[in-house]
């Protein structure tokens, strides 16, 4: 299975970004983890601070299902909920921060849902729940 996994703006910090809540994991170590766990599936990664770049990746399709932390945009993007919402395959939220234990604004996804499932709190163990669950 070919799954993507995109990551919404300021997740490229990852490993350096704010520690106490992100870890120290950089994502290319997450990718290579999930490749050396999972390899029998092919993993696609797109990152992106801009809106419009994330639904370009959503609507191109080329791969089998979704795993998206929309950062940011999960709390106010009704553009990316919408292509969400398009999209036929599975596809799966995660967030490396329990949001409903963070800033009140922070505890509302309008991406949710139009995923199959969301993952909240595993810390970055929740791309390899994501691509357990699909």
């Amino acid at each position: 299975m070919k799954i993507l996994i995109i990551n919404g703006p300021n997740l490229n910090l990852l490993g350096t970004r704010e520690p106490e809540i992100y870890g120290n994991t950089s994502m290319n170590d997450v990718l290579e983890q999930l490749k050396n766990q999972f390899a029998e599936h092919e993993f696609m990664y797109y990152q992106s601070n801009y809106e419009g770049g994330i639904i370009d990746r959503i609507q191109n399709e080329d791969y089998d299902a979704l795993v998206i932390n929309p950062g940011a945009f999960t709390h106010y993007s009704f553009a990316i909920a919408d292509a969400l919402k398009n999209l036929k395959k599975r596809k799966i939220e995660v967030h490396i921060s329990n949001i409903y234990q963070r800033e009140e604004f922070r505890q509302k996804s309008v991406t949710a849902a139009y995923t199959n499932a969301v993952l909240s709190g595993f810390g970055i163990d929740g791309y390899r729940l994501a691509v357990l669950s699909l």
